[in-house]
């Protein structure tokens, strides 16, 4: 079992799982000088102030996985502020085209494949302004860039926070009751990325 990084007390947890992007997310938290762990480990993800679940890889995979350790089912039912990122944001749907692949339903939404469009290509990669409509973060990140590596998106909706467009309008960030979620990486987003994680940090 990890132990928690020197800095800011506070229990945060990073959830543990075959996502690719834990390293950069603990770079970017150990940068704000916030302590956390990580784990995979049901009481301390339930016991902590505040969970992070981060996510780069395929669907349907990382589901399964999920599934083994019981994951879904300890993320379904968490109270506290949860930040899903990246993967993370479209397995908090309720579905996603990627591989035909239930998610955990906490957004009613679909994950859609982006389809193609004259010179632009898929996957989405690389810098793109974020709109914010009625939203959770920091109003100071309205119209600035993020990074963005995804083939897949969900389309705008209820929970939508901020919207970026490539291809299609699609949602940059989610928030539904205690669950928010970006689908761009705020550990690769310089200042727009700092920003977000302080918003979420300040919830």
């Amino acid at each position: 079992m990890q132990r928690p990084r020197k800095g800011i007390e506070m229990n945060l947890a990073i959830i543990k799982y075959n996502a690719g992007n834990i390293q950069s997310v603990s770079f970017a938290l150990e940068r704000l000088g916030v302590s956390f762990k990580i784990t995979d480990n049901p009481e301390e993800i339930r016991n902590a102030d505040k969970v992070i679940f981060p996510g780069v890889g395929e669907a349907s995979t990382t589901m399964s996985y999920l599934k083994d350790k019981k994951l879904d089912q300890v993320i379904t039912n968490l109270k506290q502020p949860v930040l899903g990122i990246c993967l993370g944001m479209q397995l908090m749907c309720r579905h996603s085209e990627e591989n035909n692949t239930n998610c955990l339903g906490i957004f009613d939404e679909s994950v859609k494949q982006f389809i193609p469009k004259g010179d632009m290509k898929v996957p989405h990669m690389g810098w793109n302004n974020l709109k914010l409509t009625n939203s959770w973060l920091d109003p100071a990140i309205e119209n600035q860039f993020a990074y963005f590596v995804h083939s897949y998106y969900v389309p705008e909706n209820q929970y939508t926070s901020a919207v970026t467009e490539y291809i299609t309008p699609f949602s940059a960030a989610m928030h539904k009751n205690n669950f928010y979620a970006v689908q761009f990486h705020p550990e690769k987003s310089a200042q727009a990325g700092e920003l977000v994680l302080k918003s979420f940090l300040k919830i």
